[in-house]
């Protein structure tokens, strides 16, 4: 059943979360008529069977105390199935901690492989009760946020200049402008002064990519090219100074 599925989602080109929801849904079920049948069809443990049925009373009540979060992760799976807030091979983020692609939706977990390579395993109900970044439900382009600071003495413009230059020709930056912005000269990548810091202005820049992967590995590069092409342009970027000032300083001792 497993390959079945594996192989009509490849072929179909379809959305496989609802068939890999699907079969483990299928598997449980299975296994749980299995288990009623061997109970039926053996004599001696049809009659542990009736015994147990007789007391079913506080045993359902037991199981179903013991079960109710098992319950509620099944329900909020199904609901994932539903209403989809991320599919298998989804890059999405679960709150602060974790984030990675979704590798499968079962009844009970969703498992998740981050940047690390880890699988990480959890429960539907904390998924439902979470706010959940999805960067591919959509459209996969992201707008990376390139930040740094540089000395109020260097030169602005030339510094705006460099960092657009050096994001614009990374091979990852993609061109996100319609034919109206590009009739407007608005640029590929835009630059703005956020603001004053204590030690620095603060620059930002706007760059594209086609997904958070590159994203990520653009902006690490445009950083490091930045550093090289700032040192050899006479361009600051600051530190922080203190000054420290020393009150009711004890006399110097007479030697």
């Amino acid at each position: 059943m497993r390959v079945y599925f594996e192989r009509s989602s490849r072929v179909l080109k379809v959305d496989p979360t609802r068939y890999k929801f699907l079969r483990n849904a299928v598997s449980f079920v299975i296994f749980m008529l299995a288990v009623t049948l061997i109970f039926y069809t053996i004599p001696g443990l049809r009659t542990i069977g009736i015994t147990l049925f007789a007391g079913a009373g506080i045993f359902a009540a037991i199981i179903g105390f013991a079960s109710q979060e098992a319950f509620s992760n099944i329900v909020s799976g199904i609901f994932i199935v539903i209403f989809k807030p991320f599919r298998v091979g989804d890059n999405i983020k679960i709150g602060d901690l974790h984030q990675g692609t979704v590798e499968d939706i079962t009844l009970r977990h969703t498992i998740i492989n981050n940047f690390e390579n880890r699988r990480i395993i959890i429960p539907n109900t904390v998924i439902s009760g979470q706010t959940i970044i999805n960067s591919t439900i959509e459209d996969e382009k992201v707008c990376t946020f390139i930040e740094l600071g540089i000395s109020y003495d260097a030169d602005l413009e030339k510094a705006i200049e460099i960092l657009r230059d050096e994001a614009e020709k990374h091979p990852y930056c993609i061109d996100n402008r319609n034919q109206e912005d590009k009739e407007k000269g608005i640029p590929k990548v835009v630059v703005r002064v956020l603001g004053f810091g204590d030690s620095a202005v603060n620059l930002r820049a706007y760059a594209w990519s086609a997904n958070s992967g590159e994203g990520f590995e653009m902006k690490c590069d445009i950083f490091e090219s930045l550093k090289k092409r700032f040192n050899a342009q006479g361009i600051e970027i600051p530190y922080p100074h203190r000054t420290l000032v020393f009150k009711n300083q004890p006399p110097h001792s007479i030697p």
